[in-house]
């Protein structure tokens, strides 16, 4: 048995799809199936139940699962445990962080950066939400601030500050306007910044303003968030991003876009700080314990 055959069984018992298992992994669904059927053979179980258009785990597959997993998570914590066991007293840390995150936010970073200054030298390092998250997984981040939601079972998550979000629209369109019903927007297409820089949330939104019809999309690739102001900009459709003019990402709106808050929606985006689970009794114990004092009371802005 090698580690490839638990990743290959994993893949396949979370989509519970072969085809979607082998797009996962980046290889022909034949092989994958054969490799699985290699398994079986070793550990002389059934490990999936296959129908033309079912797949179903056993028994046998049910129980192997977090077996499986646990090792796969400690063949990966091996880096970063062999790493942290040969670092000097004091260590260099990294704490992720995302586009656009609120100033009050940064102060609680700070603070917590002062704090434990004695035994780790805490610094940013900048990314979207899906790389940083990836980033504390596989241990080169010890902490991370992160778009929620996020669904990853080894990382353990405390809710840190909530922001209300308002309508990007174009100026003339909305003169002398200190807010909106999303039934005036209708008429204009919603345009969504390339999915590879937007949080999941924001695709969660995409399809509550396709339900609350919203129905027209523009969308971008191979931009950034200024991509999207110059859209909105030419008055040509709207989007949705942070209401209070403090947020960084008002450095990125144009002349003839404004914010306005909904009069009949409430949108929100919640941030949350993340680490590995895993490390709080170990080499982050310190670390994760001053975070929780530090953000233990949740902003909202």
């Amino acid at each position: 048995m090698e580690m490839l055959h638990l990743r290959y069984f994993v893949a396949v018992a979370e989509e519970l799809n072969f085809s979607a298992a082998a797009r996962k992994l980046h290889m022909a669904a034949s092989p994958l199936s054969q490799r699985i059927k290699d398994l079986e053979h070793e550990l002389g179980q059934q490990l999936f139940d296959r129908s033309t258009h079912h797949v179903t785990l056993t028994g046998a597959g049910t129980a192997l699962l977090p077996l499986a997993r646990d090792v796969l998570e400690q063949v990966s914590a091996i880096p970063w445990k062999l790493e942290e066991a040969m670092r000097p007293q004091r260590s260099t840390l990294f704490l992720g962080m995302p586009a656009g995150v609120h100033p009050d936010l940064r102060e609680r970073v700070n603070a917590l950066a002062e704090r434990v200054k004695q035994r780790y030298e805490l610094k940013r390092w900048p990314g979207t939400t899906a790389d940083l998250v990836q980033g504390v997984h596989d241990g080169k981040l010890a902490l991370t601030l992160a778009r929620l939601p996020v669904t990853d079972p080894a990382l353990e998550q405390l809710p840190v500050m909530t922001e209300r979000l308002g309508a990007v629209v174009p100026a003339d369109r909305f003169a002398g306007r200190d807010s909106v019903s999303l039934a005036e927007l209708a008429e204009f297409p919603y345009v969504a910044s390339p999915g590879e820089i937007t949080p999941a949330y924001f695709e969660q939104l995409d399809h509550q303003l396709n339900e609350l019809g919203v129905k027209k999309r523009i969308r971008l690739t191979n931009t950034g968030y200024g991509g999207t102001s110059e859209i909105i900009s030419s008055g040509e459709a709207f989007s949705i991003s942070m209401l209070d003019d403090r947020s960084p990402m008002h450095g990125y709106r144009l002349d003839n876009v404004i914010v306005l808050p909904f009069t009949d929606f409430r949108p929100q985006l919640d941030t949350g700080l993340l680490w590995r689970r895993d490390r709080t009794d170990g080499d982050l114990h310190e670390l994760v314990e001053a975070a929780k004092e530090i953000f233990a009371e949740p902003l909202d802005s």
